[in-house]
């Protein structure tokens, strides 16, 4: 009985932290410019900046289960990708968590985010620092507000931030 029990709840994991610092997506290299004949008189080809990626959505987490803080972004590269980042993340490490974009708004009862539409974006790389997950091509944002971190095993939020996209 006792084995089931640390099993399941894995108490050691709240002494336990995995600290990760992922570098922030970056787009694949543009074309070269085709020719400087193209380029009106006083510009150069190629002279456009490359001005990083187009912010979607940005929230500061808020605690649910465990105390969660850092900042959620909803980037979207040049060069079409999107992505979630997760930058200064400090929260509980846990059994089975993982990052979504849902529908609900973040904060309040954890339960909701059960009964809504949710996008799974993969495990939780870790518990603390900076995380980029991939958002899949066809995923569809419409309509939703929030990025969760959100435990399986228990089914609870861990913290939510608030990105409405």
């Amino acid at each position: 009985m006792v084995a089931i029990g640390l099993w399941a709840f894995q108490p050691w994991r709240l002494l336990t932290s995995r600290t990760v610092r992922e570098a922030p997506p970056v787009a694949a290299p543009s074309a070269p410019a085709e020719s400087a004949e193209s380029s009106e008189p006083g510009e150069e080809a190629g002279s456009d900046e490359d001005t990083g990626p187009v912010v979607l959505g940005e929230g500061g987490f808020l605690t649910q289960e465990h105390g969660t803080s850092g900042t959620a972004t909803v980037l979207e590269p040049a060069d079409g990708s999107r992505h979630v980042r997760l930058t200064d993340l400090a929260t509980s490490d846990g059994p089975d968590l993982h990052v979504w974009i849902t529908d609900q708004e973040a904060g309040g009862d954890w339960s909701k985010y059960r009964d809504g539409r949710h996008v799974a974006l993969g495990p939780l790389k870790g518990d603390e620092g900076d995380a980029d997950y991939e958002i899949l091509p066809e995923a569809d944002l419409g309509g939703m507000t929030s990025v969760v971190i959100w435990c399986d095993r228990f089914s609870v939020a861990f913290g939510s931030a608030p990105v409405r996209l």
